[in-house]
């Protein structure tokens, strides 16, 4: 993630006719309808986490109707995303109900976190919007913090900031004790494989919409039924224990 890349920012949108047959049949769930991912490649690859949890979205029943975008650049922690400038211009732009705040720690500080999460924080807030803090993982090649320490510091960030966090660190490390050869990293063990990535958009459909993610028929190439209704089951629970304070 050192090279910096240029932004990419990508919408999935239900089609009308899908939205119009379900609200046909049934009201829609209450849920923002405008989402917006900000972060680095740990937020784009495999196609981005806004895809997967806009197709976690489409699978409710009856569907969520959501558009989910992503303002993320390579290597980017939120202070070099703050200097970029389009994020927060995505932000003051773009009508969002949500706005999805991904640091990377390990390429940072804990003290540069705190700050540019409080400046990213008040900018959502400004547009009317609920901000969101992505808790992502440790990795081996800048070991210099644990993931106990980075969750520590998305939960003092929390309590600071008044926010709720989508423990996915967390979740990865719980289901990496359960099935130890389901591995969440990818070859380069930093980046998510397809089924840390699969996680994480679980764990944050749990944060966003309060619903447990169980049972939603979408799971992308590479990961399959069996193994999206594991992960599901433990990013409901880490979202849940998190939350009561017991992850």
């Amino acid at each position: 993630m050192a090279n910096l890349t240029a932004g990419i920012v990508l919408t999935f949108v239900l089609p009308a006719f899908a939205i119009a047959s379900a609200m046909a049949q049934t009201t829609a769930p209450a849920g923002p309808r405008r989402i917006l991912f900000v972060g680095d490649s740990f937020t784009y690859v495999h196609g981005g986490i806004n895809t997967h949890v806009a197709a976690l979205a489409a699978a409710a029943q009856p569907p969520r109707p959501l558009t989910a975008d992503k303002s993320a650049f390579g290597g980017a922690f939120l202070h070099r995303l703050w200097d970029i400038g389009a994020p927060v211009q995505a932000i003051n732009t773009g009508a969002y109900d949500t706005v999805v705040l991904q640091e990377d720690i390990p390429e940072t500080t804990i003290a540069d976190f705190r700050e540019y999460a409080l400046k990213f924080v008040a900018e959502v807030r400004k547009n009317n919007s609920r901000p969101i803090l992505f808790m992502a993982w440790a990795y081996p090649r800048l070991g210099w913090i644990s993931m106990t320490e980075i969750a520590k510091a998305h939960r003092d960030a929390a309590r600071e900031l008044n926010v709720d966090v989508a423990p996915v660190g967390l979740a990865w490390q719980e289901a990496s004790k359960q099935r130890p050869g389901m591995n969440m990293y990818a070859e380069d063990r930093e980046h998510p494989s397809i089924h840390g990535m699969y996680l994480a958009a679980c764990v944050m459909y749990s944060t966003i919409y309060n619903h447990d993610p169980g049972g939603l028929a979408y799971a992308p190439a590479g990961v399959t039924s069996e193994e999206a209704a594991f992960l599901q089951k433990v990013a409901a629970a880490a979202v849940q224990e998190y939350r009561e304070g017991r992850l």
